[in-house]
């Protein structure tokens, strides 16, 4: 098993660690320290070793920070943890609605005129740093980097992951790693850059076309990169993890340890993303750092021919695995499996691919109320029965050596009732909504993810995350930098995969998710179209029933029945073949027409 159920969480320590890091804060004669869920590479994903927010505060949510004062603690996290982290977290710590309550904000208000705040300057990025400096010098209250204060007082702190890389063949890539190099080179020189500083391990796990596991769920391998105007890479990485891997000649290893040196002796306008580079690279740069973005980014999301049908082969066999856990699900009476059992079973059907690495997150298998925690995790001690007419959120995904899997259905147990049938029709007309949209080129998340919410907002109803998210080829299950957000404004072009996922919460009740992966393609003209108009659509990758139980066919246009019938009449043609005769003859039912 992949996944494990051990409880991870420890609120009745926090007492004592927070304790332990207002210490070093005296010694220190500083009035706060930040301690923010990250790395010293800014991905979203962090190995053992990084989890200092979870060793401080027992929350285990992939996103979120704390900021701890001698009189208060602030644990800062986002509309999907919410509920999550008033079950993870001590009294003495105070959740606080972030972004809606900024940290600069807040530290304003805890902090008097001459307070001290310090923070680790590998853990946040130079971006982070500015914005919230320029807040706290309004108010007389200094930022100052040093040591990690938490690091100090964490005596069994997990060793760094050494993990050994393998090469990902160009048959998969669809381009070699040469080729990447030469391409963003040559748009170094056409900026006027001399080099780009990489942090982000996707990036470097992209441009070299190499895998690690590093970072669970995540075929990364920790490292730096500095890619050069004429296509030569510094790749700053162990030894340990190379070890028969040939690179090519224009790739040059160098111990991690140099890293910072390297930087600080670069000439020339350096390239960096402010948004992900550390603050203690931008202060090695100095005014030779220029905010461009990642290089690899972009490149990264406009997914190549071969990546695309990769993902297209992996998404059906990962389709078959989940057709066999429905079926099994399905054929089990209410009140006799439980969540680990659902988890078991689905990481079981998985395994049996070859091609299959790791699961792409931990799967999140929550019925009753833990549907209601958007990325609930069930542990030995949360884990509950699936009860009669209650109902359950089955996300899950994987990684295969052809493509990264992420697909959420939301299920019925027994006998379902009519608040919950008519929240998940809503849920089900905002994702057709997004699935058969047309829209014009140029357009960005930010201007579709309204449409996935609109049946919800009819109802007064609305959820707290994210439409949808970018998706990485064998890479990280959430990629950069396109996405279906209120926020994202980077326009979407073909070959970039993204998630479609509305869903709604009712807390201590329920939760219903549906979610599919999308590839945007050039969309067919047609008749009526502008001839000087470019448009794009999408190309459903994803193939497993949604459960018609919980359909409320009379909230449904015609156009989304259509669409729903079609879609189940793709899912049998491609899946069926592909399960056991008893998991088939399951899937025929499932995919009849409405």
């Amino acid at each position: 098993m992949f996944q494990t159920f051990d409880v991870t969480a420890r609120p009745e320590q926090g007492p004592d660690r927070l304790a332990a890091v207002r210490a070093e804060l005296v010694k220190d004669a500083l009035d706060g320290f930040l301690v923010p869920r990250a790395d010293a590479h800014q991905g979203e994903y962090v190995a053992p070793r990084d989890e200092r927010l979870t060793w401080l505060t027992g929350f285990t949510g992939s996103a979120g920070f704390c900021a701890v004062l001698h009189q208060s603690a602030g644990i800062f996290v986002d509309g999907r943890y919410r509920t999550q982290v008033k079950q993870q977290v001590a009294a003495v710590y105070t959740p606080v609605p972030w972004p809606e309550v900024t940290l600069g904000a807040w530290l304003v208000e805890q902090l008097p005129e001459g307070g001290r705040v310090a923070y680790d300057p590998w853990l946040h990025s130079a971006r982070e740093i500015r914005e919230l400096k320029a807040h706290l010098d309004g108010a007389g209250i200094t930022l100052t980097g040093t040591d990690n204060l938490v690091d100090r007082v964490w005596q069994d702190q997990p060793k760094p992951p050494m993990t050994a890389v393998t090469p990902h063949p160009e048959i998969y890539a669809g381009e070699s790693a040469t080729a990447k190099a030469a391409r963003l080179a040559a748009d170094l020189r056409a900026a006027g850059h001399a080099a780009a500083v990489l942090t982000l391990p996707d990036s470097l796990m992209w441009l070299l076309n190499i895998r690690g596991a590093d970072i669970p769920r995540n075929p990364v391998a920790h490292g730096f990169a500095i890619l050069h105007d004429d296509a030569r890479v510094d790749l700053f990485m162990a030894a340990e993890k190379l070890v028969g891997v040939d690179l090519g000649p224009d790739v040059r290893r160098h111990d991690p340890d140099t890293f910072c040196d390297a930087v600080a002796g670069l000439n020339g306008r350096i390239a960096v993303d402010e948004g992900s580079v550390p603050q203690a690279i931008a202060e090695a740069l100095g005014d030779r750092m220029v905010a461009a973005g990642d290089p690899c980014a972009l490149p990264k999301a406009r997914k190549t021919a071969a990546e695309i049908a990769g993902s297209a082969a992996a998404h059906l066999r990962d389709g078959a695995a989940v057709v066999e856990t429905l079926a099994w699900l399905d054929a089990q009476a209410p009140d006799t499996v439980t969540e680990i059992d659902v988890v078991t079973r689905l990481e079981q059907f998985r395994a049996a691919d070859p091609a299959l690495r790791d699961i792409s997150f931990d799967t999140i298998a929550g019925t009753g109320a833990n549907g209601a925690i958007i990325h609930y995790r069930v542990t030995h001690d949360t884990n509950s029965l699936l009860r009669d007419g209650h109902l359950l959120v089955l996300d899950s995904g994987g990684q295969y050596l052809d493509g990264t899997t992420d697909i959420t259905r939301t299920i019925a147990i027994g006998t379902v009732g009519r608040e919950e049938s008519e929240a998940f029709t809503r849920v089900l007309q905002g994702m057709i909504a997004i699935s058969r949209l047309r829209w014009p080129a140029g357009r960005a998340g930010r201007d579709l993810e309204a449409i996935g919410r609109v049946p919800l907002w009819q109802a007064g109803q609305d959820f707290d995350h994210g439409l949808g998210h970018g998706v990485g080829a064998y890479l990280s299950v959430h990629e950069g930098p396109q996405g279906l957000s209120r926020l994202n404004t980077v326009p979407l072009e073909p070959g970039m995969i993204l998630s479609n996922e509305p869903g709604y919460y009712r807390e201590g009740a329920f939760g219903i998710r549906i979610e599919n992966l999308l590839v945007v393609e050039d969309a067919t003209a047609l008749d009526s179209g502008d001839a000087d108009r470019k448009m794009l659509s999408w190309r459903t990758l994803t193939f497993a029933p949604i459960d018609r139980r919980l359909v409320v066919p009379a909230l449904l246009s015609a156009g989304e029945r259509e669409w729903l019938n079609t879609y189940h009449a793709d899912v049998f043609r491609n899946v069926a073949s592909r399960v056991s005769a008893t998991a088939a003859k399951w899937l025929e039912t499932a995919c009849a027409p409405l």
